[in-house]
């Protein structure tokens, strides 16, 4: 029976935080829907930890082996590694645009991360071997005989015998179930496009089916802490039963099976095997170049006062629910996640209907691309709709219209707005200072109480991955802002009752304060701008918690718009 080592219990506090992004093939540029499922919200996530002062690493890189990559590579006429090697430069730029900051950016198959990957991954494999773990099996696959080669599940196409809609590979796109290349519907090769036929070949099997148990108990154990959806759908699965999974291939890209056997010739690892061995190897170079020695990533991978949260898409639920914790219990020398957060597929919106986003229906100029948003937009403007309608618990959808019409009337006219008319009203009538509070009032303290209100609450909310109603709680704030800058009247009060216009505009100051505070996980560019305007320092005034109010006569900085009004474009995609 399978026995593993319990995770990091909720009701104790971790000492540290790893986070992870789940791994991009490195063989396309991102999109929209990338970042809302397994980027943008770990960002967040980490940046408010980060704040509140935890000891935090936050782990990714490109997912470089196995099938996808190989396809690439054929379609393109170049070799893997130089697709490979492109898109993982393509893929960190555009995260570094949109204020993705991660500890480590590696690569499966990088040159830095290599042999560190290969070595890992390959002790993973002869560990859970040595324990019995794995079935070797003579095993009959889709082979194309016109290419005189096996057929992995991506190389072959067909319908899905769950459902019966089109798709690739071994699961289904559409309903999101495994799916048995043998059991495909009308199989065809994709590099021949000719029909596939069965032969014999020999893999290794992952005896997913012992784990049943202990995976069932570790779930049932995350009831009321992860996402009702992901639980439901691994439980599911389970209740459906797991078959043994195969975790090798019949491909010469990716890291070479480990074992002294004439069968394991020419044949690599899964790339499901290896990708999250990568969180893993990522972290132990990472470790390295910091110069904390080779055995220091055990602090992060085996203690269990680390709390490990992996940030994923919904397509890769099954991986990091099942498969990839199974592999922990067999290998035993890790701890499990303490939280697996799904995100649900993000759409394109287009004429009215909502399409996914791909090559080749979505145009190559279009915004949805991160590298052509980057080239006309403001990151934080992107950050804040992706955030705004994260599909946490079902899909929704990227609106080219809906995206214009929420940053000009929520970033533009609620929050910008406030920042900049209280500011620039000290500019004109308080020399640039923050003006004395003597004159404070019970709505002015009550004002800034909600502030004081509004902060933890939002910290709850980024604490238990519920983005969206986080940043709906940051935007009610603003708009209440908003209404007591138009209560209090300071155009009037300059004018009648100066001490009353003095002490508004002071607890504004204080108010952008908070706001900055608030925003800084969602919107750090903005946060740090806000900074500039206030002339603090953000490595300070941006910690999580209760700020130090600003005293009188501190010296502002120049106040600014601090975001751009978008007009709708003719067709499918906003205008600056």
């Amino acid at each position: 029976m399978a026995t593993h080592t319990p995770a990091h219990s909720s009701t104790n506090a971790p000492k540290r935080y790893l986070v992870t992004s789940g791994l991009p093939y490195s063989n396309g540029r991102l999109h929209v829907g990338h970042v809302a499922g397994a980027y943008l919200p770990a960002d967040t996530f980490v940046r408010y930890l980060r704040a509140r002062g935890e000891d935090v690493r936050f782990i990714c890189g490109s997912d470089d082996n196995g099938v996808a990559i190989e396809i690439s590579a054929m379609q393109q006429g170049k070799t893997p590694q130089e697709v490979s090697t492109h898109f993982n430069g393509r893929q960190a730029r555009d995260f570094a645009g949109l204020s993705i900051e991660f500890d480590v950016y590696g690569g499966t198959h990088q040159p830095a991360f290599q042999a560190i990957h290969e070595r890992l991954s390959q002790e993973f494999f002869r560990n859970i071997h040595s324990k019995g773990y794995f079935s070797k099996k003579k095993t009959k696959q889709l082979y194309d005989p016109k290419a005189a080669r096996f057929l992995p599940d991506r190389y072959v196409e067909g319908d899905c015998h769950h459902c019966g809609s089109h798709t690739r590979g071994d699961q289904c796109d559409n309903c999101g179930q495994i799916i048995d290349p043998l059991l495909l519907k009308n199989p065809i090769s994709i590099i021949s496009r000719s029909p596939a036929e069965v032969r014999e070949t020999t893999h290794w099997y992952l005896k997913l089916n012992d784990f049943e148990k202990p995976l069932k108990e570790w779930l049932e154990s995350k009831q009321g802490q992860w996402r009702t959806g992901v639980l439901n759908f691994a439980l599911g699965q389970i209740k459906q039963g797991l078959p043994e999974r195969a975790m090798t291939r019949d491909i010469a890209w990716g890291i070479p099976v480990p074992l002294d056997d004439p069968d394991a010739a020419g044949k690599v690892l899964f790339v499901w095997f290896d990708a999250p061995i990568g969180y893993v190897s990522f972290t132990a170079k990472l470790c390295e170049d910091r110069g904390e020695g080779p055995e220091a990533y055990k602090k992060w991978w085996a203690d269990p006062e680390t709390a490990i949260h992996h940030f994923i898409g919904e397509d890769n639920t099954v991986f990091h629910t099942l498969i990839w914790p199974a592999m922990l219990m067999a290998d035993a020398r890790h701890q499990l996640p303490t939280q697996v957060i799904a995100n649900n597929f993000l759409n394109f919106r287009l004429a009215g209907s909502d399409e996914k986003v791909s090559k080749s229906k979505t145009p190559e100029d279009s915004p949805v691309w991160i590298e052509e948003y980057l080239k006309k937009y403001e990151a934080d403007a992107l950050r804040y709709y992706l955030t705004a309608i994260a599909p946490e618990t079902a899909r929704t959808a990227f609106d080219p219209a809906d995206f214009v019409n929420r940053v000009n009337g929520e970033l533009v006219a609620a929050f910008g707005n406030f920042v900049n008319r209280a500011l620039t009203f000290a500019q004109r009538y308080f020399e640039s200072r923050v003006p004395s509070s003597a004159a404070m009032n019970d709505m002015d303290r009550a004002h800034l109480a909600k502030a004081a209100e509004a902060l933890p609450k939002i910290g709850a909310l980024i604490e238990g991955c519920k983005f969206r109603s986080a940043i709906e709680e940051f935007m009610a704030y603003t708009r209440v802002c908003n209404e007591y800058f138009g209560l209090r009247e300071p155009w009037k009060t300059r004018k009648d009752d100066l001490p009353a216009c003095a002490a508004t505009i002071a607890t504004c100051v204080h108010t952008i304060q908070w706001l900055a505070v608030m925003c800084a996980p969602f919107l750090p560019t903005t946060a740090k701008r806000i900074c500039e305007q206030l002339n603090i320092d953000p490595a300070t005034a941006l910690r999580w918690g209760a700020p130090k109010l600003l005293p009188e006569g501190h010296t502002l900085g120049t106040p600014a718009i601090l975001f751009t009004k978008l007009e709708a474009a003719s067709g499918e995609g906003p205008k600056g």
